[in-house]
């Protein structure tokens, strides 16, 4: 999805936190509500400009509210600039109030009409801008609203909306019933939780921000619960390296797993941990995998594990462990998983590591509730640890990351559209906005495991390897679908993975930055 992050700041809020940062400009900074307004107006038509230049005519869809306001004075400034302007009033202007009613005033002066919502009627403007509803609406869309969305699809036109789609719920990320999909989004004051989680993403379009020119003085006085997660967080522990490192300095990492039939996953996650720096790899497998394994990638000590003592020398000889990829849930990894969970080693717990551990009930025991390990569960396996659906935790993915930090003690990394990293004693939950759908493929897990092990034996700020893991594995993901997303492989990310756990060389830059 199309972001403008050069432009984006890092601080996500709630809706209600950008209503108090709009009340703390106006009443504490004396910037008059009107301001604001015409000042979102003035850089909606600025983006509009600049993704549809050869733009002629755009029909405008004023609601209720200041989202209405924000649709007239685009109305006004677009047909200043010479742009044809129809607009869509689906609740009459003069019911608005305030700031909206004063927008449609101006607009009028400047001999601007309006047409009432005909639900029959298609509109055949080159743009279509959504003024409708925006990031305080709670329930689901009905009547003239309803069908004003429906209309908006139906034309199959470009859409901007201002500020949030119509019908996107700006917390959850969720439809309200129905909601426009935009192919660009404005946004304003502060960006908004609902744009990047649950359906967000889908639904934006391409993003931009615009502060309207409120001082930071404003936002330091709203502590933001989510933060984007940037380049600058992989900097934070990749630091150069001296010219006199050996291997012994850069960690050592085992991974286990690889039950019958599964060794590609192992073999997926140990170039991964390979690839992100780590000194030395090495797999503990079950026997049938280490053939497979060593033939797939030279460099990988690998040592088969019939009984689960004899994993006690590899283990002591690491400085940490992924665990999970390809494991099975048979008896002999239960028994190996065990042992290793036995460790005081940091772990990173991923795939049918993670289903063991939910099986084990919700007691906390040393076992649940060990710390020092990065739980990597996508919906599926979060809903497991938590007893709870799939749907219940898309429904509300912020607080779903933070009950598994509550429940095993540990640092949770919660997968999918918009990753969500969390951290025992972190009020603010890190999201990473790179990823594509390309991504959606088998053994993708295999390899954010293998980048979280090799950076965790580099780094023991586990809290800022998650968040450094998952922005190296997503812009690899990234650079990769540059070729096209459909038919993108696990594997393809190995290429990518060495320049982007070296973000301060030329070749960072170039390929990924």
């Amino acid at each position: 999805m199309e972001l403008a992050r050069s432009r984006l700041p890092t601080a996500i809020y709630t809706a209600d936190q950008v209503r108090t940062l709009d009340r703390i400009a106006i009443e504490e900074m004396g910037i008059a509500g009107y301001t604001l307004m015409c000042r979102a107006g003035e850089a909606a038509v600025a983006a509009l400009r600049r993704r549809w230049p050869a733009a002629q005519s755009i029909a405008v869809y004023c609601g209720a509210g200041n989202n209405a306001g924000d649709g007239y004075v685009v109305a006004r400034l677009a047909g200043d600039l010479g742009l044809s302007v129809r607009v869509i009033a689906v609740v009459p202007p003069g019911r608005l109030s305030g700031d909206a009613a004063r927008a449609w005033q101006d607009y009028r002066k400047q001999g601007g009409t309006f047409e009432p919502f005909d639900a029959g009627r298609v509109p055949e403007e080159d743009i279509l801008v959504d003024g409708l509803l925006g990031s305080g609406l709670d329930r689901e869309l009905r009547g003239d609203f309803q069908a004003a969305v429906a209309a908006m699809e139906a034309a199959r036109r470009p859409v901007m909306s201002l500020d949030i789609p119509t019908g996107l719920h700006a917390d959850s990320g969720l439809p309200l019933g129905a909601a426009v999909h935009a192919d660009l989004t404005v946004t304003f004051v502060g960006l908004k939780q609902g744009l990047f989680v649950g359906e967000g993403a889908d639904f934006r379009g391409a993003l931009e921000f615009a502060g309207l020119d409120i001082p930071p003085a404003a936002h330091a006085q709203v502590e933001a619960p989510i933060r984007r997660i940037a380049r600058a967080d992989v900097r934070a522990i990749l630091l150069p390296r001296p010219r006199t490192a050996h291997k012994g300095d850069a960690g050592s990492l085992l991974l286990v797993g690889g039950g019958p039939g599964m060794s590609g996953a192992i073999r997926l996650a140990a170039e991964a941990a390979l690839r992100s720096g780590a000194g030395l790899v090495r797999v503990a497998t079950h026997p049938d995998s280490v053939g497979p394994v060593m033939a797939g990638r030279a460099e990988v000590m690998c040592v088969a594990i019939e009984d689960p003592p004899q994993l006690d020398p590899w283990l002591q000889a690491a400085d940490g462990v992924v665990l999970g990829p390809g494991l099975g849930q048979s008896a002999w990894a239960r028994a190996v998983w065990e042992r290793v969970l036995q460790s005081k080693l940091p772990v990173v717990v991923d795939a049918d590591g993670l289903n063991l551990l939910a099986g084990e009930g919700r007691a906390r025991d040393k076992r649940t509730a060990r710390g020092n390990w990065i739980l990597t569960p996508h919906p599926g396996e979060a809903a497991r640890l938590l007893g709870t659906s799939t749907q219940e935790i898309q429904a509300d993915r912020a607080d779903a990351v933070a009950r598994i930090v509550d429940r095993f003690r540990g640092v949770a990394v919660l997968k999918g559209a918009g990753t969500l990293v969390a951290a025992p004693g972190e009020f603010c939950i890190g999201l990473c906005d790179r990823g594509n759908p390309g991504m959606a493929t088998a053994g993708m897990g295999d390899v954010l495991a293998g980048i979280l092990g090799g950076l965790l034996v580099q780094s023991g700020d586990l809290p800022a390897v998650a968040r450094a893991g998952v922005w190296v594995h997503a812009a690899c993901g990234d650079a990769t679908a540059r070729g096209g997303e459909r038919g993108m492989l696990a594997g393809d990310l190995m290429a990518h993975i060495r320049e982007a756990v070296n973000p301060t060389g030329l070749a960072a830059r170039n390929v990924i930055l």
